[in-house]
């Protein structure tokens, strides 16, 4: 039976060339009226873990998370699956050093501005302030983490760098870190403790 990640896979091939027709048929059959455009995979791991803990089942509400790979390719998405394409309702998260290209493409697309939400770095960077650089350590430390972390701190380029940017930068050193410490962050937080870009996208919904 196709799910949402067919239709995201069908999506993603799309944007890089394949044809349309099978993300339009999969969107019609699973009834997904909104697509949530986020930077990369690790937005999509915080997204549905927040989702998750509140009881939400996007893919049930017609809802599905798509991460494009860059903020340079919001225009293209935003074509494809809004006004101009399949017609769907769009939101999603921004960093704010990348809302100039979606500020363009929405505008292009033809998609209002209200549904997105700006992080002030990155969603990352929204989730260790919102926990305290102590919180997080004390997560790295329990992931079993701490070496790799402590040899991180030794190099010569993070002398003098505050812990927040620090902390930031750690997690995007190893591939895949910034997925799973998307989820495990957010499962971290108090409920009173969640971004407001985040909390906003997720009530949007």
């Amino acid at each position: 039976m196709a799910d949402i990640r067919a239709f995201r896979d069908a999506v993603s091939g799309w944007a890089n060339g394949d044809p349309g027709g099978s993300a339009s048929e999969l969107a019609v059959r699973l009834r997904v009226r909104t697509a949530v455009l986020l930077e990369g995979p690790s937005d999509l791991a915080a997204v549905e873990a927040l989702a998750a803990r509140r009881g939400r089942d996007l893919a049930a509400e017609g809802v599905c998370v798509v991460p494009m790979g860059g903020a340079m390719s919001v225009g293209r998405y935003a074509g494809l699956l809004g006004p101009p394409g399949l017609g769907l309702r769009l939101v999603g998260l921004c960093d704010e050093g990348e809302q100039r290209f979606y500020d363009r493409g929405l505008k292009r697309a033809r998609v209002p501005h209200r549904g997105f939400f700006v992080c002030v770095t990155d969603l990352e960077d929204e989730l260790i302030r919102a926990l305290g650089t102590a919180r997080v350590e004390e997560i790295v430390r329990a992931e079993g983490d701490l070496r790799a972390w402590q040899t991180f701190l030794r190099q010569p380029a993070q002398h003098g760098r505050p812990r927040q940017q620090q902390l930031r930068r750690f997690l995007g050193t190893k591939k895949g870190r910034k997925i799973r410490y998307g989820r495990l962050l957010v499962e971290a937080l108090d409920p009173e403790q969640v971004p407001t870009p985040l909390d906003d996208l997720l009530t949007s919904l």
